[in-house]
């Protein structure tokens, strides 16, 4: 059955911008994209929103919706209230492009400083032969559509950008710890994660792991073992003594 909506999506670009109301005809069954396609076709041809698979795969078409950042492809209407309209805002943790298209160039640079899977001398090239069982914590990391809705809730970018140049972000610290528990990889980022990417700055809310559409639990299973391995190597009692008996480390 079709039915009035009205959606408030902020129109604008980097030099500013507002909420603008829209009314358009919903059906049951839709999600909130289908309705900004309604908008973008029948009112606001020049309206900027990126999507791709309108299938909660590709990551394109985030945004924050009542003020919570969700996948529109994923956000069925028959969730909200009738008659009351729906806000649409961009990731507000990102600078804006225009309408409801961010710039998230800042998450491919913070990739771009991930060192790469380095194989062990056993394996040193493909095919690399492991056990399931060796495998699985890290895979579940491999689901990650980098939809950035992760990034986005951090509080500690999204209300303090100062903070950006020294944080990766929860994305990147499941990247980390992915490598970290791979059973062929060689490379110890341990130290790096914690001096240089900010490791200490998370404290463990769990906002990243509440938006995450992949339902990934970034933080129990990858934030929280990351920063478990780091005080193991920096507080190790056999390594701190070996280091006051002037000894090598371990």
């Amino acid at each position: 059955m079709a039915y009035d909506l009205t959606l408030r999506i902020w129109r604008g670009d980097a030099s500013g911008g507002g909420l603008v109301d829209y009314t358009v005809e919903a059906e049951d069954g839709e999600v909130v994209l289908d309705a900004v396609h309604h908008v973008q076709a029948q009112l606001a041809g020049d309206m900027a929103v990126r999507w791709n698979c309108k299938a909660g795969k590709c990551g394109s078409c985030s945004a924050e919706v009542n003020g919570r950042p969700r996948l529109m492809c994923l956000a069925r209407l028959s969730t909200f209230s009738r008659g009351e309209p729906i806000t649409i805002t961009p990731l507000r943790t990102f600078p804006v492009i225009r309408d409801l298209v961010t710039d998230v160039s800042f998450n491919y640079r913070k990739a771009e400083m991930v060192p790469a899977f380095t194989p062990t001398a056993e394996q040193p090239t493909a095919p690399f032969r492991m056990a399931q069982v060796d495998v699985e914590r890290s895979q579940e990391f491999r689901k990650c559509i980098e939809c950035w809705l992760c990034q986005d809730t951090c509080h500690v970018i999204r209300d303090h950008d100062d903070n950006k140049e020294a944080f990766s972000g929860p994305r990147f610290f499941i990247r980390y710890a992915e490598l970290d528990m791979h059973p062929n990889d060689a490379l110890d980022r341990k130290k790096l994660v914690q001096e240089d990417r900010g490791l200490g700055l998370c404290n463990i809310t769990k906002c990243c792991t509440e938006v995450c559409p992949e339902k990934i639990k970034i933080t129990d299973n990858g934030i929280i073992p990351m920063k478990e391995r780091v005080v193991d190597v920096k507080y190790d009692p056999v390594r701190l003594f070996r280091r006051r008996r002037g000894g090598d480390d371990v």
